[in-house]
């Protein structure tokens, strides 16, 4: 077995999150004035830390200048709010004993904030999940490979080691950067055809043929 730890991604990979997201970002839309989002709209928003998606979400209504504001009013309300409609992908949890009953150790890097991110992981996936990093001020979001070096210091593990698991262009691109192997999923928030036009080489439609991957390479 050639993997000993593998490092998620978590909105649209571990967790179904949009639900609570789009609820989110909605309530504060509605605190500051502004009309409704599509949940679909918010989920092509998602994927470069908080701060983007709000810059994203007002660009559309050509509201720069709330953005300070908005950004406060999301962090607390989603904070105290984070597992609003968010649960588990199908088979995820199942995938996860798995790979712990095999001594592959999870660990996972995400742009959403830290306390949230925390909070969630020990909500769904408490003991089979072993080291959660979220952005934290002063630490650049992913595509910066900083968490990812770090989760494999303190799990003590090679690059050669490590497989990093998203659905999206920022956790390949992320995987790349830190010089590991990228495997990206096609059930969360960017399709399969995305995923082969922004560089994935291996897609896995289901957490079946993702655990194949990391047991059997």
């Amino acid at each position: 077995m050639k993997y000993k730890l593998a490092i998620f991604d978590l909105d649209g990979t571990v967790l179904n999150t949009i639900g609570g997201l789009a609820h989110a970002v909605n309530e504060v839309r509605k605190m500051n004035g502004l009309e409704p989002q599509s949940s679909e709209l918010v989920a092509s928003m998602i994927g470069n830390g908080t701060r983007n998606l709000i810059k994203r979400s007002l660009k559309l209504d050509n509201r720069a200048d709330l953005e300070e504001k908005f950004f406060q009013d999301y962090s607390k309300f989603y904070t105290e709010n984070c597992n609003y409609d968010t649960f588990p992908y199908d088979g995820i949890n199942e995938m996860l004993i798995k790979l712990n009953e095999a001594g592959i150790k999870c660990a996972v890097v995400t742009n959403k904030p830290d306390k949230p991110a925390k909070i969630l992981i020990k909500e769904h996936f408490d003991g089979l999940i072993k080291e959660v990093h979220g952005n934290v001020p002063g630490i650049p979001v992913k595509p910066d490979p900083t968490f990812v070096f770090e989760t494999m210091k303190n799990q003590g593990v090679l690059p050669e080691e490590t497989v990093f698991i998203g659905d999206s262009e920022v956790d390949i691109k992320t995987a790349i950067a830190a010089g590991i192997r990228p495997i990206s999923v096609d059930w969360g928030f960017k399709t399969h055809e995305f995923l082969q036009e922004n560089g994935a080489e291996v897609i896995c439609s289901d957490p079946d043929s993702l655990l194949s991957i990391i047991l059997e390479d």
